[in-house]
Parts: structure tokens; C-alpha cells; sequence
């Protein structure tokens, strides 16, 4: 499967105003060197109980033979989370989650399922990738400047 940021109408953006947080960014669609990738940029407060940016999309599962997704990605240094619900995933917080860094230039950063984590608080079914229901990017969990840019999200068998 392979998922790219050049259509606005499956990726969205949402920060944790919706619960109250004071978080502040935008995410938008971009073009450079013949490359469409969306851009996250904000800044992410935990002020209020929040702490999040995210872009995110859903997706109809994903083939049942995904061992890893691979992000094409370049940011700011910072770290940076990959949240994926399923339909096992009842609550706001029930998510799988697992991190990296985003590098100051393009680069594909490869995260295996095995990686993933559920976020805990009731979340206990096994990850599998045919149950994936979205795919969420995130600037998380504490106070500073969010800049990142994906490009493309590819399965791995």
C-alpha cells in the first residue's frame, strides 16, 4: 500500500484544542522538487492537559502481510510519534504508538508493527495490520516547536 499527501480531501489535520489544550499549528499540503508532502508546523504546549499536533488519515486496513510501514520524512530533529487505531480502538486514547526522529533531511524511516505499542488504558487487543482503521503523525506529549514533513507512507511485507 502507498499513501501520499498530494490529495487534502483523506488527510486532517487536529491539535488538542478539541479537548482544550492550547497546542497551536497547521498542517498543509506542499510542493518542492516534484515532491507533494504535507507540512506540520506548530507549536505544542502541554498547558491546559494538552500536548498534541496531528496529521492523520483513515484507511480500509492494510494487507494482511505488513510487517513494517516506511515514512519518507524531514523535520526538525525532534521526536516525533506514528499513532495507528483499529477497529478495536473504542476511545480517543486507544491507540498503538511508536516514535522517531525526524532527520534534517529526507530520509525513509522504517518502523516495524512489532515496534508499535498500545498507549495502554484499556487498549489490549493484539495489533494487526488488516484491523488498521488510521494513521496519525504526531507532534506529542511536551512543549516545543513541531516541524515536520512526510512525503509518503509505504507498507512493508
Amino acid at each position: 500500500m502507498h499513501l501520499t499527501f498530494d490529495d487534502t480531501t483523506t488527510w486532517r489535520f487536529i491539535s488538542d484544542q478539541v479537548m482544550g489544550g492550547a497546542s497551536e499549528g497547521a498542517a498543509e499540503l506542499r510542493h518542492e522538487d516534484g515532491r507533494s508532502f504535507a507540512a506540520l508546523r506548530g507549536e505544542v504546549s502541554t498547558d491546559n492537559g494538552g500536548g498534541f499536533l496531528q496529521v492523520r488519515r483513515e484507511v480500509e486496513g492494510l494487507p494482511k502481510e505488513t510487517r513494517a510501514l516506511a515514512f519518507d520524512v524531514r523535520g526538525n530533529g525532534e521526536m516525533y510519534e506514528v499513532h495507528l487505531r483499529t477497529v478495536n480502538s473504542d476511545r480517543p486514547w486507544h491507540y498503538y504508538t511508536a516514535r522517531f526522529t525526524a532527520p534534517a533531511h529526507w530520509e525513509t524511516v522504517t518502523l516495524p508493527l512489532s515496534d508499535f505499542e498500545s498507549n495502554g488504558r484499556g487498549l489490549t487487543a493484539e495489533l494487526r495490520p488488516q484491523d488498521l482503521r488510521g494513521i496519525g503523525l504526531v507532534a506529542y506529549g511536551r512543549d516545543y516547536t513541531a516541524r515536520l514533513d512526510m512525503a509518503q507512507i509505504e507498507t512493508v511485507d
